[in-house]
């Protein structure tokens, strides 16, 4: 089974607020590679308007964030309980 078709079996309860977070934007405006853009699998970290944007509700909760940006700029944290990834095959 490829990678989509795994995400598809993936069920998502968002909670009103976000449980991921950029601690300074200026670090990221200054950041050449923006390796977030790449590195997360649900491509929760976006480019736009001259910063990065965040869509939590798809975050796979994998912490592939927390440790891939040089310099620590992501504030991640499991979302409340109830929320966040219910995963089917695992």
């Amino acid at each position: 089974m490829d990678v989509q078709r795994k995400l598809f079996t993936t069920r998502f309860k968002a909670d009103k607020g976000s449980h991921l977070a950029i601690k300074d934007p200026e670090v990221c405006r200054d950041c050449e590679a923006k390796p977030c853009l790449y590195f997360c699998p649900a491509e929760v970290y976006k480019w736009e308007e001259g910063r990065i944007t965040i869509a939590f509700e798809g975050c796979l909760e994998c912490g592939t964030c927390r440790i891939g940006c040089p310099f620590g700029n992501i504030d991640w944290r499991y979302p409340r309980g109830g929320f966040g990834v219910q995963y089917k095959f695992g």
